[in-house]
């Protein structure tokens, strides 16, 4: 089974802060870097750190070709990423010190990605094999059908969530992983909702697809009709926020590749996303495969 992840390859401009920015707050830090990022380059560098068969699919600047190296000495195939001159997107990282995260990105280069780049990427995968989407390039809803129409199995990560989720063609993907402002959203339901009634709601929209909602120091919680299956996070400091939904995404998905139980796939996950959480950064922070499985 191959893995394509079709998504964004960013450069990461992460800032250490005593607290978020407020509304007109000017903040001072001393502590700043560059890494790597973006949601694609996060969940395909998770997917083949947890040993998964990986391609990456997308568009580059010049100035981010550091990141193809970083992938490729991940494990994952970086051939079908194409390189266009200019800028590489970049994100605005604040990480206080508990760790959280708030995060800006500047995506409009992301839009160098062209209905036309969908065929070529997908040539090489068919029946049995699974796409990763995201929320961070266009033309999704084109990937999700032509993807659909080779027999792949579609997994949609609806992050950053928007209106332009609901103009997907939803109903064609067969699992979709949330957290806990895409779970209620993407439910109908007001912030805060319990995981029982946001997984109940998604169930109902979604017969016969499998729901992940990942519920931060909750762990994760899997849901695909009347079946419901739980995971626990490995309780360490927090470092770093940013990715940890990313590297939870694709060691789900290796996991499951390796054709590992559910329940396991989803506790081996929330450990992954529990390491990374403890170190600094996003894609620099997902841990390897052998201190997961």
């Amino acid at each position: 089974m191959k893995i394509l992840v079709f998504g964004a390859l960013h450069i990461d401009c992460v800032f250490e802060v005593d607290h978020i920015a407020v509304p007109g707050e000017t903040l001072q830090t001393c502590n700043g870097e560059k890494n790597a990022g973006g949601k694609g380059a996060n969940q395909a560098a998770a997917l083949g750190k947890a040993g998964a068969e990986v391609y990456m699919a997308g568009k580059i600047g010049e100035d981010g070709k550091f990141i193809l190296d970083l992938l490729e000495s991940c494990g994952v195939k970086t051939e079908h990423v194409k390189v266009y001159d200019g800028a590489t997107v970049q994100a605005f990282i604040q990480v206080d010190k508990n760790g959280q995260n708030a995060i800006v990105c500047y995506a409009e280069k992301d839009s160098e990605i062209a209905q036309s780049d969908i065929e070529p990427a997908l040539s090489a995968f068919g029946q049995g094999d699974i796409i990763s989407l995201q929320n961070e390039i266009p033309f999704t809803a084109e990937m999700m059908r032509a993807a659909k129409k080779r027999g792949m199995k579609i997994c949609l990560n609806p992050s950053p969530y928007d209106e332009k989720i609901e103009k997907l063609p939803l109903e064609l993907a067969d699992i979709f992983i949330v957290n806990e402002i895409e779970g209620p959203a993407l439910a109908s339901l007001k912030a805060g909702a319990a995981p029982n009634e946001i997984l109940d709601s998604l169930v109902k929209r979604f017969p016969g697809k499998e729901i992940i909602l990942t519920a931060g120091r909750e762990g994760a919680y899997y849901a695909c009709d009347s079946r419901r299956e739980k995971g626990d996070i490995v309780d360490l400091p927090v470092e770093d926020t940013t990715g940890a939904g990313d590297t939870f995404t694709g060691f789900y998905l290796a996991a499951r590749a390796k054709d590992y139980s559910v329940a396991c796939s989803l506790g081996l996950a929330c450990k992954a996303a529990s390491i990374a959480v403890s170190r600094k950064g996003a894609l620099p922070s997902i841990p390897k495969g052998s201190e997961v499985f």
